[in-house]
């Protein structure tokens, strides 16, 4: 059988035909209209899906079902995003509107960092460990958790928005609205953010000569900081800080075997994933009597919600 997930982000949707092992057979991309109509938006991804299944070989009629990830706070038993903080879904029956577009009945949705995080359990990083909890560095921050094997979601659904979790009272204003917001410093917008600021601050700077040359995205400012120059290793090393902060206070609550750190930033590999290692078992409480605590990027790297995503459609 056959299923289609789709990852939805503040800048792109993901979508890719997926068979039950876990194996994308086929993807592809679409922009995300964030700004545009909610029902706009779930056309423009029911038209990504069809013309996946077509590419992929695949007809809709055949497949076992679509499931979708999207950020914000989602319903998952009634199919309905009550909002998203980056795009224009605000109490939006998502699964009824895709699925009466497509001509399907099994169209399941949950939140984008959920789908992640069951991604990586079933199929990658976090497959054997019982307890978890997968970071999605994007546009915004997205948590998934998982506990003694299966996700944490709270009551509704509403519950696991580690994103907007407070590191700073009074901080960074979030684009949820309110300030200090984990998701404020930790996102990859917030990197480039960061990376912005240093490097006007900065102007004579390595940094500010990269940014000048090629732009500012969440690669930057480690570029410049593995080039040697010491105003990148700052915005770098902050970053970290404020990353590793987050993982500190999820650790002290939940004390998981392992952090999966997913998202474009993830790429970074050692140069992030091993202060991360540091940091948390200099910080977690405990770390030095408890079973230790791994942190490690997400092996299914961008795929990872895609994946999840058409296991959330695969489970009955």
């Amino acid at each position: 059988m056959l299923y289609i997930g789709v990852d939805i982000g503040g800048m792109s949707v993901k979508a890719g035909l997926v068979d039950e092992k876990g194996s994308i057979l086929f993807k592809d991309t679409a922009v995300t209209r964030a700004a545009a109509p909610a029902e706009e938006i779930v056309a423009d991804i029911a038209a990504l899906v069809r013309s996946v299944a077509e590419r992929g070989g695949a007809a809709l009629s055949g497949l076992g079902g679509v499931g979708v990830g999207s950020p914000g706070s989602v319903d998952d038993a009634a199919g309905v995003i009550r909002y998203s903080c980056n795009i224009n879904f605000v109490r939006t029956p998502f699964a009824a509107l895709l699925g009466g577009m497509l001509g399907m009945d099994n169209v399941k949705i949950s939140n984008d960092a959920n789908c992640a995080a069951l991604g990586e359990t079933v199929f990658g990083a976090g497959r054997g460990a019982r307890n978890s909890v997968t970071v999605t560095l994007g546009t915004g921050v997205g948590t998934g958790i998982v506990v003694d094997g299966r996700l944490l979601t709270g009551n509704k659904s509403a519950g696991a928005e580690g994103g907007h979790v407070i590191i700073k009272a009074g901080g960074e204003k979030c684009g949820c609205g309110k300030r200090g917001c984990f998701e404020a410093y930790a996102s990859a917008t917030a990197l480039m953010r960061q990376t912005a600021r240093a490097a006007e601050r900065h102007s004579e700077s390595g940094l500010a000569a990269l940014a000048k040359e090629r732009g500012i995205d969440g690669r930057t400012a480690f570029i410049a900081a593995k080039a040697g120059d010491k105003t990148a290793k700052r915005v770098v090393a902050d970053y970290i800080r404020y990353v590793g902060t987050g993982l500190v206070g999820f650790a002290n609550v939940f004390y998981p075997e392992v952090f999966i750190i997913g998202g474009g930033i993830s790429k970074e590999g050692d140069a992030l994933i091993e202060p991360l290692r540091r940091f948390v078992k200099k910080n977690a409480y405990g770390a030095e009597f408890n079973p230790p605590i791994d942190v490690v990027a997400a092996s299914l790297g961008n795929d990872a919600g895609i994946i999840g995503a058409a296991a959330l459609a695969m489970k009955d």
